[in-house]
């Protein structure tokens, strides 16, 4: 079975007894998120607030069976890479349907953040740590051979403080070997890596090769938008942005930043895959930059986003792969007296 990156069978994939929640002790909530191949609810498992992301099975075999396989995937990736700036991993099942359980975050969406406060530019000193989270948890990810692919403030939550940030999603991660030929035309047209492209329009499933490097480019698009936060390459749709970006090299405006920054961005965005830097190296140069910043002004304390299940701190385990923000998205799930006993299958009745 191909599974869109290489050929292989759902069944040499198989979750590790220790990853396996139980069904029952599942408390699916309110809707809070949802993508194209899942929703995620906020629950409960085992009496702690979770994100609950349940994976829909597909319309006709061939699209369940390459569901399965991505499903299969996130988890494994989920469940051996573990940081303090990637959504911490609680469990899956596969059975009676296919869920994938992690930490709760309440403080909402990078992106949510960041319209929240325009027009006003973010605090230097917190988009440059916010960027320092994001290089992080990706310099974690290609240590273990990862390749994230979809980098971009939707998929990047803030703890309940909204001084961390975690990177979610890796329904769209690969493995990255020397010889893999993987889909071309993955991720967000806009964050997207020029290399991506290919001056013929690739056919649907076409391959070519690409590296961990695309993701460099991508944090490059990510901290520009931190440290403007405005969208790159305003005025244009996202395939007028990414079409400019592979053919005619365009980049947003670096001039108006600080040289050191500057320096970052271009050398993350060049046209070279080969030219670009590591999120090694990208560390390093943030924390040089950020010891270079005089300490900020006493600021009140954060405020503390509210769930209706209780609140937990920071550290407390409890986000999701899929989670956007708690607002108002998607309906609410009624749930009668009788129903809230039946735990994780009451869910069926409610999310499909």
């Amino acid at each position: 079975m191909e599974s869109g990156d290489g050929f292989f069978s759902v069944e040499d994939f198989c979750i590790d007894p220790k990853w396996l929640i139980d069904p029952k002790q599942l408390f699916v909530g309110p809707r809070i998120g949802e993508g194209a191949h899942a929703k995620v609810y906020e629950g409960k498992y085992k009496n702690q607030n979770v994100a609950i992301k349940i994976v829909h099975k597909g319309d006709n075999p061939e699209e369940a069976t390459k569901r399965e396989a991505r499903f299969m995937r996130e988890v494994n990736m989920l469940a051996r890479v573990q940081h303090k700036n990637l959504v911490k991993f609680i469990g899956a099942c596969r059975e009676p349907v296919m869920v994938v359980v992690t930490e709760l975050l309440l403080g909402g969406s990078l992106r949510k953040y960041m319209l929240n406060t325009r027009p006003r530019c973010l605090d230097t000193r917190l988009a440059v740590g916010f960027a320092l989270d994001i290089a992080r948890a990706m310099e974690c990810l290609h240590a273990h051979g990862i390749i994230h692919r979809d980098l971009k403030p939707e998929n990047l939550l803030l703890t309940a403080d909204q001084r961390t940030v975690k990177l979610v999603d890796f329904g769209l991660a690969r493995e990255e070997t020397l010889t893999e030929m993987m889909t071309a035309e993955t991720g967000t047209y806009r964050w997207m890596a020029p290399e991506l492209y290919s001056t013929v329009t690739l056919r649907h499933g076409e391959k070519k090769h690409y590296n961990h490097k695309v993701d460099i480019y991508s944090f490059a698009i990510v901290l520009w938008e931190l440290l403007h936060n405005r969208l790159p390459f305003e005025g244009m749709s996202n395939l007028q942005a990414a079409y400019a970006a592979a053919f005619k090299n365009v980049r947003p405006s670096a001039e108006d930043l600080p040289e050191e920054l500057a320096l970052i961005i271009t050398s993350c965005w060049k046209e070279d895959p080969n030219s670009r830097p590591n999120f090694s190296q990208i560390v390093q140069m943030l924390l040089k930059y950020l010891s270079t910043i005089s300490p900020p002004e006493p600021v009140a304390p954060a405020r503390v986003f509210s769930s209706e299940n209780v609140v937990l701190p920071p550290e407390s385990p409890g986000t999701s792969s899929l989670m956007a923000v708690r607002d108002d998205m998607g309906d609410t799930p009624k749930v009668k007296s009788e129903e809230k006993s039946g735990g994780f299958l009451f869910c069926f009745k409610q999310c499909y």
